[in-house]
């Protein structure tokens, strides 16, 4: 390890819907690093603000920063930028790549640009009156989701028109600006990037229809297949597909990039997670045990990413 990791604050918590989850990640990381015979810190975020960081970094001096705040704050720039101010490195994208990562229109913008596939898509800002008229185009069902959450928060999966109304309330809930696409069929899968390398697809198998936020954080509601079964050359398009994200955002150290497959063989592209889960049931780890690298050294490795 560098010497210019001396003590390592793993930052967590925040005040967003997923502080949750953010805690579980977090106390995971310090526990791999501290096996790792590293010197790891928990640092919890109880306010959003750049005061609150400013404090946390005076009084727990850390020469690098592992980011392992979900949620809008850990993962749309705004914790980013004030680190770089603070001139302290830190683990993930940098500050640009996390904000439009975590914007959905912004960001499936850039990867039609690029030529990848993303979902037929309307976007929904202010009250729903009325159904969008490119929606004619779209069979039910339809996906319901804020522009700018994580872990499946605020998602809907609406199966007649008449309920999109609601639907779209319920995602405005999380943000002012929502994002109505067509329900692609096909197998969930999804590519973690690690250091500009994609790790082995991984199939996600929700047993109760839909990868909600209940089926992502509770044991035994979803089957992982971990590689995916799929054939080495469509294996090898979805992580091209995948890098390809990836790079057209300019992410750097680690991202997971959930994709359809549509027909077992066209790849489309859902989002890119800058801050991936880092917990027990996450895909990050699993992606990384399959191509033979456990969690402390998933960690230790993020954090020398972050050194260099």
């Amino acid at each position: 390890m560098s010497s210019k990791a001396r003590r390592i604050g793993v930052m967590m918590g925040g005040c967003s819907s997923e502080r949750d989850i953010s805690l579980k990640s977090g106390r995971a990381v310090v526990k791999a690093l501290q096996e790792g015979r590293l010197d790891a810190v928990a640092l919890d975020v109880l306010q959003e603000t750049e005061e609150e960081i400013r404090r946390l970094v005076r009084e727990n001096p850390v020469d690098v920063v592992f980011v392992a705040m979900h949620g809008g704050f850990g993962e749309d720039g705004r914790l980013q930028e004030i680190l770089e101010k603070l001139s302290v490195r830190y683990t993930g994208p940098g500050t640009q790549a996390s904000r439009v990562a975590m914007d959905k229109i912004a960001s499936r913008r850039l990867f039609m640009r690029a030529g990848l596939r993303v979902p037929r898509h309307v976007v929904v800002r202010g009250k729903f009156q009325k159904v969008p008229f490119a929606l004619r185009w779209f069979r039910a069902p339809f996906v319901v989701k804020p522009s700018a959450q994580g872990s499946s928060i605020g998602i809907s999966f609406v199966s007649d028109r008449k309920d999109l109304s609601s639907a779209v309330a319920e995602a405005q809930k999380y943000g002012g600006r929502v994002v109505i696409e067509e329900f692609i069929r096909g197998r969930e899968v999804t590519v973690s990037v690690l250091d500009g390398r994609p790790l082995p697809v991984v199939e996600i198998r929700p047993k109760k229809g839909f990868f909600d936020y209940e089926a992502k954080y509770q044991k035994g509601l979803t089957e992982y297949i971990v590689p995916a079964l799929l054939e080495e050359s469509v294996a090898r398009r979805v992580q091209a597909a995948a890098l390809k994200a990836y790079q057209v955002l300019g992410c750097r150290h680690l991202s997971r990039v959930d994709v359809i497959l549509r027909g077992d063989k066209d790849p489309y592209i859902l989002e890119v997670n800058t801050i991936p889960g880092m917990t027990e049931t996450s895909l990050f780890p699993k992606a990384a045990a399959a191509a033979g690298m456990n969690f402390v050294q998933l960690c230790r490795s993020l954090v020398e990413m972050a050194c260099a």
